[in-house]
């Protein structure tokens, strides 16, 4: 057995088919069955069902499967390291909250950008569940999430500090006009949003645990509906500052228990770090310190 028998079995694993995984190996469909019986053979078990349909994995199959993937992956990340000469270069993807990157990352995105113009930078915003996801499934190197992040896997550094509030609209004075409304709606980004998980504790702390949800996918469109009524949020106080000034939402301050969050930056401990990366972190961070102390 070797890095390449395991590659072809990921494949097919992966694909469900001998053809799909020949065309994506670049092969013919009789090599990907020789050398997945070869392997069967040498392990003395059988990985597939065959089936019309293509194939599905057995018992053993399903127990080889995360060594083949942790083999392709390690052998990836050797080809990184050896070709990685510690001049930033090459692809960099990241991700982060909506809210982040419409908040803290344009700066440090451009300055980057100019500093490093060989790197190829991709920045996917999602929520903090399905950004944690993604890292640990090495789809991203790295990303924003509201901390903190308790996974054994990832590693995580401060990097930004929120203060959060409620957002409703303006003819709403207080929370506490909040729990005598019966038929309260809660506008928040999609399931996995952390804010949304802090939001509904903190209006249950208040009575207020009948709610109803609607799901958005942008800022914009969150800030829209609040300030037409339809419903609240929670979010922080410098990403609603303008909406404040321009009058179109109100905000409620909260305890700082329930207000201060910190954003962190996660990723996977076990993956190599590039020079892309690494240059990265250091040239956001005076940028987070400034910000800070800006508050």
């Amino acid at each position: 057995m070797d890095a390449g028998d395991l590659r072809v079995f990921e494949a097919v694993a992966r694909l469900g088919g001998m053809n799909r995984a020949a065309a994506e190996l670049n092969t013919v469909q009789s090599n990907v069955t020789a050398r997945v019986r070869a392997l069967e053979e040498e392990l003395g078990v059988p990985l597939f069902h065959r089936h019309s349909r293509g194939v599905t994995l057995t018992d053993g199959g399903a127990r080889l499967l995360p060594y083949a993937v942790r083999v392709a992956l390690l052998l990836d990340d050797a080809k990184r390291a050896a070709r990685d000469d510690g001049a930033p270069k090459g692809a960099l993807t990241l991700g982060s909250l909506e809210t982040t990157m419409a908040l803290r990352l344009p700066p440090v995105l451009a300055s980057y950008a100019a500093s490093y113009p060989d790197v190829d930078l991709v920045l996917r915003t999602g929520t903090t569940a399905e950004l944690i996801r993604d890292v640990l499934e090495h789809r991203l190197e790295g990303a924003f999430v509201c901390g903190p992040v308790d996974h054994p896997d990832l590693e995580e550094e401060t990097a930004f500090r929120e203060e959060m509030v409620v957002v409703t609209s303006r003819p709403i004075r207080s929370l506490d006009d909040l729990a005598r409304r019966g038929d309260l709606k809660i506008v928040v980004f999609r399931a996995g949003c952390s804010y949304r998980h802090r939001l509904e504790a903190i209006l249950a702390q208040r009575g207020v645990v009948s709610l109803r949800l609607l799901e958005f996918g942008t800022l914009d469109s969150i800030l829209a509906c609040v300030g037409a009524g339809i419903g609240i949020t929670l979010l922080p106080r410098a990403v609603v500052a303008r909406a404040v000034r321009d009058g179109l939402v109100a905000t409620h301050d909260l305890p700082p228990v329930d207000a201060n969050v910190e954003t962190v930056f996660i990723r996977r401990r076990d993956s190599f770090r590039s020079s892309a990366l690494a240059a990265f972190l250091d040239h956001a961070r005076p940028r987070r310190l400034h910000a800070d102390a800006a508050e």
